[in-house]
C-alpha cells in the first residue's frame, strides 16, 4: 500500500494487494514531478518537454523487472507511483484491461 493514509480514498477495495499483483499500473504513463529521484536512464522527455518514466518496446515501465514483476526501484520510485491508491478505482480498472489483454492473447 502506499505511504498515504487508506482513509484518503474510501472507494479503494482492501482485498486488492500490490504483492499479488501483476504490476497492472506498470503501463500506465508516469510524469515525473521535480522532486522524484529515479535514475536518468529510466527516464525519457516526452513531446511537451516535460520528463516521464521510460516504457520499453512491449510497454512496460522500464524500471519493471519481467521476471518477477516487481520494481525494480521501489524505494526510489516517484510520487505518483508511491501515491496511487491500490485498490482504487483506476487500479481496477488497469487490472481489469490487464486480464483482458491475457484472455485475448492467450496468455491467461
Amino acid at each position: 500500500m502506499s505511504a498515504r493514509d487508506e482513509s484518503d480514498d474510501t472507494d479503494c477495495d482492501p482485498t486488492i494487494s500490490c504483492s499479488a499483483c501483476e504490476a497492472c499500473c506498470c503501463r500506465l504513463e508516469v510524469i515525473l514531478m521535480g522532486d522524484d529521484d529515479v535514475p536518468v536512464e529510466l527516464t525519457v522527455e516526452d513531446r511537451w518537454g516535460g520528463w516521464v518514466m521510460r516504457r520499453l518496446d512491449d510497454g512496460w515501465c522500464a524500471a519493471l523487472d519481467r521476471k518477477t514483476m516487481k520494481c525494480t526501484i521501489y524505494e526510489r520510485r516517484p510520487g505518483v507511483c508511491l501515491e496511487y491508491p491500490t485498490g482504487g478505482s483506476d487500479c481496477i480498472i488497469e487490472r481489469s484491461r490487464h486480464l483482458t489483454r491475457d484472455l485475448t492473447s492467450g496468455d491467461a
